[in-house]
């Protein structure tokens, strides 16, 4: 399983998601060997994060889709589960998961 950064702000994202390319390819890799179909993150240490952390999170469901898994994110912060929902995403990366 995959961990988000601490802090996820605007500045932050091209290095962190320069790291977690690599990471997700690896992952999606390791569950595609072992007839998985979905790649985990979690969200657990999540402390500091802005509108941006959507855009990172909705890239990273897109590679997964591209690598042939799903992304999963657990452990997702009450803010960032608002946040998703007011910015009108919410379905694209938690949709079956329990809120």
């Amino acid at each position: 399983m995959l961990n988000l950064a601490p802090s996820v702000r605007m500045g932050e994202v091209p290095a962190l998601w320069a790291g977690l390319q690599a990471g997700l390819r690896a992952e999606a890799a390791q569950v595609r060997s072992a007839a998985g179909a979905q790649v985990q993150i979690s969200a657990v240490d999540l402390e500091q994060f802005d509108s941006s952390v959507l855009s990172l999170l909705l890239s990273a469901a897109r590679l997964c889709a591209d690598e042939g898994v799903r992304l999963q994110v657990l452990e997702v912060p009450a803010k960032l589960q608002e946040l998703a929902r007011v910015y009108g995403v919410a379905e694209l990366l938690w949709a079956d998961q329990p809120a």
